[in-house]
């Protein structure tokens, strides 16, 4: 079933890209486990789940807004992994990450098209995106670069030996 969005305005950049914004949902700071959702043109695939910025939205209140709509989850928006561009469907995606606080039982996109979330491990959720989707692929892997970096930035100076 394919989601309609009647009140709906694309937006698009100078480059002629339509805008987007996701959220990368973790568990907890250890960004182990990722959140997907299944696809609304075919439910049989997952996806991370995102959509278009709206006017005068941020992309960050787009990603919020869209992971309620989509997984019908809320938590606390972490770090932006950056702007990935997809040039065969012509969009620009700014995607965050969002430590999940709360998974709601019932949410929009479940009542509206039965769309489900699960849980998967980096690896798994790897090779789910890589059937259909491997631009999102590119999204979990910065997770995993950008989380590598981020514990290494916060590890103390070695204390310098006496000579």
């Amino acid at each position: 079933m394919v989601k309609e969005k009647p009140n709906s305005t694309r937006i698009y950049d100078k480059d002629g890209f339509r805008r987007r914004a996701a959220c990368i949902c973790v568990r907890s700071d250890a960004e182990a486990e990722v959140l997907l959702v299944t696809s609304s043109r075919r439910p049989e695939l997952w996806i991370v789940p995102g959509g278009g910025v709206e006017p005068e939205e941020e992309p960050s209140v787009t990603a919020v807004r869209e992971v309620l709509e989509e997984a019908g989850v809320v938590g606390k928006l972490g770090r932006c992994l950056g702007v990935f561009e997809n040039r065969e469907h012509m969009h620009r995606t700014e995607v965050f990450v969002m430590t999940v606080t709360n998974e709601l039982e019932e949410w929009e996109d479940s009542r509206s098209i039965g769309r489900k979330r699960q849980w998967f491990s980096i690896d798994d959720a790897l090779t789910q995106l890589a059937l259909h989707k491997p631009t999102q692929r590119h999204y979990l892997m910065q997770l995993r670069h950008s989380k590598s970096n981020t514990t290494a930035s916060n590890t103390p100076p070695a204390s310098p030996t006496a000579t």
